[in-house]
């Protein structure tokens, strides 16, 4: 199981289970020892991950550190933990600032379970910032996140590139939440620099109350536009390449294929990239149903897109036989990511189906 479906399960268990995980205790059994482990850190053995760490040179006595992660011997990562109802903020840092500066830590994790936030020494050498240059969300963990979580992993640690990233990170974050106060509430300086070019006279006040609503809401149509054509020309581009390479040469004009079974082709390919590469991919559109292939082979069927009927299945391979599973809508695709790996990973190991023509049963949606 790679780190990022390690992660997947870990956010499902938030979603799912945050409830009985009140206490600190319970966030470092369901939360945060499996975190580690995701990242291939051996949680039971102590001259790793060490829990309840003391540095005798800290002056508190009883003060601990939740976990300290070893790598030949030196402190490199501190951990800290708290109930999963804690909002997290400055004051919880007080033991991670103390021992960050006895030990030769260089990064510092302070986590409720459900939020994650990553500190270094950027600002002054061996001392921990007080803002994360990186945080996340445990139950809403994107792509971008994992690769950056990824370089934390035992077989992949570089603390030089980490460094490197996370001076990017802060700085790119912060950036951004500057450009997103401006457009939630732009300054009249701001105003003022955007119109200079399109407003004749005097920038008066009345004319600062008439024109910043309109700065305002020409940058969040700025972003939705360009989010919309990038969108469309993606999806257009992509599923126009495949099905050219995918249809006979000589066109059915009875075979339709909708900009639904178009998205619900992009989706199983983003799922299943992780485990075969996307070119492999390929959209073959039928009378009856929108198939997916691997390698345009027939004995490769991924999944087959029944659309063309009110009531919509997703066709999946992972047994013998072709099983259909009712969908209410494309988002439901992703639930059912472990079987779509699962699939595409059996065709990535040189697998193939017996027969080309795969027989069929109706299962009700998982």
């Amino acid at each position: 199981m790679s780190v990022e479906e390690k992660l997947r399960t870990l956010a499902e268990r938030i979603k799912s289970h945050s409830s009985a995980m009140a206490t600190e205790e319970a966030v470092k059994t369901s939360i945060v020892l499996p975190f580690l482990a995701a990242l291939d850190y051996d949680v039971f053995n102590p001259n790793e991950v060490v829990p309840e760490f003391t540095a005798d040179a800290v002056g508190k006595k009883g003060e601990k550190v939740d976990y300290a992660i070893k790598f030949d011997g030196d402190i490199r990562i501190l951990v800290e933990c708290k109930p999963i109802t804690t909002k997290l903020d400055k004051i919880h840092l007080a033991q991670l600032y103390r021992y960050f500066s006895v030990t030769s830590a260089k990064f510092a994790i302070l986590t409720n379970g459900r939020t994650f936030h990553f500190h270094t020494d950027l600002e002054a050498p061996n001392k921990l910032d007080d803002r994360p240059f990186l945080t996340f969300e445990m139950s809403d963990i994107h792509a971008q996140t994992v690769a950056e979580l990824t370089k934390f992993a035992r077989s992949s640690f570089n603390e030089d590139a980490i460094l490197q990233s996370a001076h990017r990170l802060k700085y790119t974050s912060l950036i951004k939440k500057e450009i997103m106060a401006l457009l939630e509430s732009p300054s009249e300086e701001f105003v003022r620099m955007v119109v200079a070019p399109v407003q004749a006279g005097r920038f008066t006040a009345q004319v600062r109350e008439q024109l910043t609503p309109l700065v305002k809401a020409a940058f969040r149509e700025i972003i939705r536009d360009s989010v919309q054509s990038r969108l469309s020309n993606a999806l257009a581009d992509t599923a126009a390449l495949d099905i050219a390479e995918a249809q006979p040469a000589v066109e059915d004009a009875e075979i339709v294929t909708t900009d639904e079974e178009r998205e619900g082709f992009m989706i199983v390919r983003a799922i299943v990239r992780e485990v075969i590469k996307a070119d492999r991919v390929i959209m073959r559109d039928q009378r009856s149903y929108c198939g997916i292939l691997i390698d345009n082979n027939n004995r490769k069927p991924l999944a087959r897109l029944h659309f063309n009927r009110t009531i919509k299945y997703i066709g999946l391979f992972d047994g013998d036989k072709e099983e259909r599973v009712r969908i209410d809508s494309l988002d439901h695709i992703y639930e059912l990511t472990d079987r779509l790996r699962a699939t595409a990973r059996f065709y990535a190991e040189g697998g193939a189906r017996k027969a080309e023509t795969v027989s069929s049963e109706t299962v009700p949606a998982a």
